[in-house]
């Protein structure tokens, strides 16, 4: 049985100073897994660029850098929970040793936590009886320092004679008086924190270290070095001046940009490198209202990525990217996707974004829809791509009811300009400007979409549409083939079948009346085979509660449903609706034609007619003649029954004549000559 961790009286944080030439540190305290460490260089947290071992070991473990940490510069490994409880015991449920013994350990670490974090704090020693604690208002302490009157208690001191302070008045009618202490703070620069932005200095501490401090940064101009991931948690804010502000990746090995938490902001920057240049998903919070505006990222694998992740209670929901650029991507510009058990990147806005191969080879789109749902809009989008793309646009599998809006798709090599992957649904695409020489519309989805003013060589195609008041000029037909016999099950993506059953008897059923409502269906027999085509229903009836037969060469029936039955609307009997049979012994009458030409030259014959009750045969009026010299006879009888006016009919001479009709219990003559 695996033993569950100890949790020995060891403070959980140990600190190092680097020798430049060593990569790995240990941290002799337990952890639960590998995201309860927390590694700093120089007081910045590391997002990447290491690998954790130890994790669930009571000895601890080690922390590996893929790169010695710079000489003198001080690590810090620290265990640092969120202070939850994930965990319940079931009334009456079996009561676990291992559940509760992690559970305790738990507890341990995170009060081991706070204690360690207590030792940070001013505090009153114990033999001294604690004085007034609360702080002066925020009014009265402004630009003052803190100091402690006669009695030991903390008050505001002014700044007079210590420390000079100049003031800043901005102008305009109604401005204040501010220090001009007061007034920097206004915007904290990463240069605040020691980066250079010299494209030769490693900044990336630099910029993390001001993150760690303040949630709105500034990047002045320059070209800023980084060798880890940048993370960017809930409300803050990362500005640039422009594509004069640069934060370039050391390689593509790690992503530039990470926003794990909601109502963030990226704007006026540019990005070099990085397998992703900006990822959102939900490490810590939902990602949400993350605002993406004037942004340029240049050659890196992935541009954008918006990730589901593992957690559907942390999702990736409305987020806006206006006027992004991913210029040269390897392998997508903005690509949504999930790649755990959390929920689809959902309802999210793209404006004017833009992904550019500028030449440079492209594994597989400029913008992919791998999974996402709910109205993900890409509005005056472009993908201007190199041939060894897979697509300008791509809908995947796990995407439904995407829009495009004013796409703008160029490309060369058969590109496809939209391609609809299978399993994607409800896609609806408007004013696609097609400029690869690829398919516009590359529809795997089985017509899963909508399109207007997009696509060849039809512009709109409409789904589940209603329209009251219509104009049509020209009515065209969805036609489909069948040449087979046996059964085969006719579905809605068609109105007309022609079909052919001279391979043999068919059964074309229609779908459930109930799966229809209000579609119109025609079939047609199209060979000239005396094999029946035979027309029913799934489920159910048929066209107007029986089957209905299809005997000769182009006969035809039109039926519509009320999702409840089929009705038949109209049908024909064709020219030469009539059957000849020159033989002897039994012939049944399969009422698949009007009229029975029967020659007995060979020998006596009996022409048996189906059941007066069978559903061919109900209210169906039939002619049979004997058209031979010779003194066999013809005898009209009845399958199961007593024929004819109850009698079996004898027809003896040449051209001998009768016709009968069912009314569902017996079978009638209407004439006899």
């Amino acid at each position: 049985m695996t033993e569950h961790i100890k949790m020995p009286d060891i403070a959980p944080i140990v600190r190092y100073v680097a020798n430049g030439m060593q990569s790995e540190y240990s941290f002799n305290f337990p952890i639960f897994a590998s995201e309860d460490l927390a590694v700093y260089i120089n007081g910045a947290r590391q997002n990447s660029g290491y690998a954790i071992t130890g994790a669930g070991e009571t000895a601890g473990g080690n922390v590996s850098f893929d790169a010695a940490p710079a000489d003198a510069s001080i690590i810090t490994l620290s265990r640092e929970l969120p202070i939850e409880r994930l965990s319940d015991f079931l009334e009456g449920g079996d009561f676990s040793a291992a559940s509760i013994n992690t559970e305790l350990d738990y507890m341990i670490a995170g009060l081991q936590q706070v204690s360690r974090e207590n030792d940070l704090m001013l505090k009153y020693g114990d033999h001294e009886a604690p004085s007034e604690t609360t702080l002066p208002s925020r009014d009265q302490r402004k630009n003052k320092a803190l100091g402690f009157d006669g009695s030991g208690n903390p008050i505001a001191v002014g700044l007079a004679g210590s420390m000079a302070t100049p003031d800043f008045t901005a102008y305009g009618t109604g401005a204040v008086t501010r220090s001009s202490s007061e007034k920097l703070s206004d915007m904290i620069s990463i240069k605040d924190f020691g980066a250079v932005g010299d494209g030769l200095t490693d900044d990336t501490n630099a910029i993390l270290s001001a993150l760690a401090a303040h949630d709105a940064v500034y990047i002045p101009a320059g070209e800023y070095l980084i060798t880890g991931t940048i993370r960017v948690n809930a409300g803050q804010s990362v500005t640039g001046a422009g594509s004069a502000s640069a934060l370039k990746c050391q390689g593509n090995g790690f992503n530039a940009i990470e926003v794990v938490g909601d109502y963030a902001a990226l704007s006026n920057f540019k990005i070099e490198g990085g397998d992703v240049g900006i990822k959102l998903y939900g490490l810590i919070r939902p990602v949400v209202q993350t605002a993406v505006t004037d942004i340029t990222i240049l050659a890196p694998n992935t541009g954008v990525m918006l990730d589901g992740y593992n957690d559907t209670n942390k999702p990736c929901y409305w987020n806006t990217f206006t006027r992004v650029l991913v210029e040269q991507p390897a392998v997508n510009g903005f690509h949504l996707t999930k790649s755990g058990a959390g929920d689809t990147p959902n309802a999210n806005k793209f404006y004017s974004c833009r992904a550019y191969s500028h030449g440079a080879s492209i594994g597989n789109a400029g913008f992919y829809i791998e999974s996402g749902r709910y109205n993900n809009a890409f509005i005056d989008c472009e993908a201007n791509i190199d041939g060894s793309g897979q697509g300008c646009f791509i809908i995947g599998a796990g995407a439904g009811e995407t829009l495009l809006i004013n796409p703008y798709a160029e490309s060369f090599n058969e590109v496809p300009n939209v391609k609809l992957e299978a399993g994607s649904i409800g896609t609806s695409i408007h004013n696609l400007l097609s400029v690869s020489n690829g398919a516009a519309i590359w529809d795997l989805s089985g017509g899963a979409y909508t399109a207007l003013n997009a696509g060849f060589p039809h512009k709109n195609f409409m789904q589940a549409s209603k329209c009251v008041d219509m104009t049509s000029t020209l009515h065209r037909f969805d036609t489909e083939y069948l040449d087979t016999s046996g059964s085969v099950s006719l579905d809605t993506s068609h109105s007309v079948h022609l079909v052919s059953s001279f391979g043999g008897v068919l059964t074309a059923n229609l779908p459930n009346a109930s799966a229809a409502v209000g579609a119109l269906m025609i079939v047609k027999k199209t060979d000239s085979s005396a094999n029946i085509v035979t027309v029913g229903e799934t489920d159910g009836n048929g066209p107007d509660g029986r089957s209905y037969y299809l005997g000769v060469e182009n006969d035809y029936v039109a039926m519509i449903s009320n999702g409840a039955e089929w009705f038949v609307i109209a049908s024909n009997r064709s020219p030469g609706n009539t059957r000849y049979f020159d033989g002897s012994g039994t012939y049944d009458i399969d009422m698949a034609t009007d009229v029975y030409l029967l020659s007995s030259f060979g020998g006596a014959m009996t022409a048996r007619l189906p059941p007066a009750n069978a559903p061919e045969a109900v209210g169906r009026t039939v002619t049979i003649k004997k058209t031979d010299v010779s003194a066999n006879t013809i005898t009209v009888s009845e399958q199961g029954g007593s024929g004819p006016d109850g009698y079996a009919q004898p027809l003896s001479a040449q051209y001998n004549a009768i016709t009968v009709v069912s009314n569902g219990s017996q079978w009638y003559i209407v004439s006899k000559f």
